[in-house]
């Protein structure tokens, strides 16, 4: 099994398609809101990130190994921070993905670093940083013995 490069660049230029063409005079799209995918990591067997869109706002799986993922199926997936529901789809140019739509469409936001700020701060939450270790309590420990 080797691993994929990041998917971020061909869902930027997949997603850029369609804003130019099938997307471009929809009144949902937002205006001041441009393609940008955000923040791609590996967690297990995926890259995981968020497309942000003039029209949605999707957290995005797409498999991270050469050997997909057994299922691209609708359900639950546990990410460190959440669990979340994801839907299958296909892209040219990108292939197999999960995606959980975050936002549909995107009136809220003022600009398109606003979109990014909420992406990131989504991207957070998935993604805690690992918790401190606690202290060392172990009875050796205490009574200065050391680890050994």
């Amino acid at each position: 099994m080797s691993m994929t490069p990041s998917p971020a660049a061909a869902l930027e230029a997949a997603y850029t398609q369609i804003a130019a063409t099938s997307m471009a005079d929809m009144p949902l799209s937002h205006p001041r809101v441009e393609v940008e995918a955000v923040g791609f990591r590996r967690h297990e067997a995926w890259w995981v990130g968020v497309i942000i869109t003039p029209w949605c706002m999707n957290v995005m799986l797409l498999p991270a190994d050469t050997t997909p993922p057994a299922a691209f199926a609708a359900g639950l997936v546990a990410l460190p921070g959440a669990e979340l529901p994801f839907m299958p789809g296909k892209l040219a140019g990108v292939g197999d993905y999960l995606m959980c739509s975050l936002f549909s469409p995107l009136p809220d936001f003022d600009s398109h670093a606003t979109a990014r700020a909420t992406a990131e701060a989504v991207l957070a939450e998935l993604f805690p940083p690992p918790a401190p270790p606690g202290p060392d309590l172990s009875r050796r420990r205490l009574f200065g013995l050391g680890r050994g």
